[in-house]
């Protein structure tokens, strides 16, 4: 997307109002806000929409469908993106469009995916979750965002087929072995429109209804589990990377570095996830130690040691990140799923259009990429002092919050920066 200078309001003010939205959310919660007020997976209102078996099929056939004509694209279409819609189809379509489709359905992907569809035609069962919690969801995203965005040709066709053979062969390889709940959380695309849809008003409760509810009911209803925080850290890191990557000063790097631009590129990918990640860990130690914790009776949030293998206050405040890691995806892929996607329509219909690239105003854009980032995190300020009032001790709980702020202040001073003055 590279840098922005079009902002309606100079970047001052919009850092201005950034922090005021933060510290002004901050003490209305710690003034306002005692007691936990999210109940998880046990709200909502139930509502009835058509979810079937003859809807679901009707998905999955369309899911079926969808990747079958991706992959003719690609393996019979000409190796030239300005031809082939193939890569507009997987960065476009399929990446940027399940962050809104997600966001308005809830886990859209589970219903489409072509590999869990596959899974139950060749008779595969369901026998629940995986022992790697989330840990292979976050190395599928560390490879689909390495392809996107530090691969050597990430629009080439061979890239794309040599990725989704391997990746597909290896998701079908892991089901087989653990059956279809292995998608839950190892399928990459899977996990991360599950964790977008938290945001959703439509989800389900833990009885399996579906309902109506404040999304921040979908967030508490998150349950820690082994690798849960490296799949958000992946998440916010690889955005802010892809942001970072178009400033002249890292494009001069990867043209005239030593180790070349592939090598470059991923130790460049590697550091902003590893900076994402050690900073939400230190304050979420630092949190931990000056809140203390105590057991509530809320499940699954009882004691020290949440479910297996997963223990301390990090996996704790892990739904806390989701909101900022939504707000920077919109901000990022806003203005590429507006555009481009004109050019996957007209590529993959063969309309005889071009694309308008003003469809858009830059302001407007510029707006909702501001809004997008600082909504993210005040939403991440709400979900964390609900969970800090659950957790910590009752006269600790609000100092308990502090490194979180700062953490939140840090990641929305570099968000502005990367969009706005790199």
């Amino acid at each position: 997307m590279g840098s922005r200078h079009d902002l309606p309001i100079p970047l001052f003010y919009a850092f201005a109002g950034a922090f005021a939205a933060l510290f002004v959310s901050f003490l209305g919660l710690a003034l306002l806000w005692g007691d936990p007020r999210f109940r998880g997976g046990a709200a909502g209102r139930p509502v009835r929409l058509p979810e079937g078996p003859r809807t679901r099929w009707v998905l999955r056939i369309l899911g079926l469908t969808g990747t079958a004509l991706a992959g003719a694209w690609t393996v019979l279409g000409p190796d030239d993106p300005a031809r082939n819609p193939a890569a507009h189809l997987v960065y476009v379509v399929l990446w940027a469009g399940l962050v809104p489709a997600s966001l308005l359905f809830g886990p859209v992907w589970r219903l489409l995916n072509p590999l869990r569809t596959i899974h139950l035609l060749l008779g595969g069962r369901y026998r629940g979750p995986a022992p790697f919690g989330y840990w292979p969801a976050a190395l599928g995203l560390a490879a689909f965002t390495w392809m996107e965005l530090a691969s050597p040709e990430p629009a080439s066709t061979a890239t794309l087929m040599i990725f989704f053979a391997l990746y597909g062969a290896a998701q079908l390889a892991g089901a087989f072995v653990y059956g279809s709940g292995w998608f839950d959380r190892a399928d990459a695309f899977e996990v991360y429109s599950a964790l977008i849809g938290r945001l959703s008003p439509l989800g389900r409760r833990d009885d399996g209804r579906l309902v109506l509810r404040n999304p921040f009911d979908g967030l508490d209803a998150l349950r820690p589990a082994p690798g849960l925080v490296a799949t958000v850290c992946v998440l916010l890191g690889s955005t802010g990377y892809d942001g970072f990557s178009g400033s002249p000063w890292w494009v001069d790097v990867l043209q005239s570095g030593p180790l070349g631009r592939t090598v470059t590129g991923t130790l460049g990918l590697l550091a902003a996830i590893l900076l994402v990640a050690l900073l939400y860990q230190a304050c979420a130690g630092a949190a931990g130690l000056i809140g203390g914790a105590r057991g509530t009776g809320a499940a699954p949030l009882t004691g020290r040691t949440g479910p297996a293998g997963v223990t301390g206050t990090a996996p704790r405040f892990a739904h806390s990140l989701i909101p900022i890691a939504v707000g920077y995806l919109i901000a990022h892929y806003f203005s590429l799923l507006v555009v481009e996607g004109q050019q996957a329509a007209i590529l993959s219909l063969g309309l005889d259009r071009t694309v308008d690239v003003e469809v858009v105003g830059a302001g407007a854009t510029a707006s909702v990429q501001v809004l997008a980032i600082v909504t993210g995190h005040v939403l991440g300020v709400v979900a964390a002092h609900d969970r800090s009032v659950r957790i910590f001790v009752p006269m600790r709980a609000v100092a308990g919050q502090l490194p979180l702020l700062i953490m939140m202040i840090c990641y929305t001073v570099g968000g502005l920066t990367l969009l706005f003055a790199a």
